[in-house]
């Protein structure tokens, strides 16, 4: 996993992150709040959000090459809150190249793992 450490805390960290995302036009999926469903358990955990969001004109390229891709789109970034602050972290898609039959869609890939440097880097301020 690539991680990064925010400046900032967890509610302004996503805050950063989703205008970050809204600001080029991506989708956002869904958003999976792991601590509130947490809360709801009766349990506890520190704040921990995945948001996923996505472009279906470059995933849907990717899943053309190999369907299978598609358990992995689309991107998400994970929010959470540790002992030593607040972190944003992903998966580099590039990895996807050595698990599944993408084969010239490397330029997708590397397209992707940019968008996601900027974002993170964007949301930890």
């Amino acid at each position: 996993m690539v991680s990064s450490r925010s400046s900032s805390d967890h509610a302004a960290t996503v805050e950063r992150l989703l205008a970050a995302i809204e600001q080029r036009e991506l989708t956002v999926f869904a958003r999976f709040d792991h601590a509130a469903a947490a809360r709801e358990a009766g349990l506890e955990l520190h704040e921990e959000l995945v948001v996923v969001f996505g472009n279906p004109q470059a995933g849907t390229l990717l899943m053309q090459s190999d369907p299978r891709v598609g358990i992995e789109l689309p991107l998400r970034i994970l929010v959470w809150e540790g002992e030593d602050g607040v972190r944003l972290g992903y998966e580099d898609p590039r990895g996807l190249a050595g698990e599944y039959d993408l084969g010239d869609r490397g330029e997708i890939l590397e397209r992707m793992a940019g968008l996601l440097e900027q974002l993170v880097a964007e949301a930890a301020g």
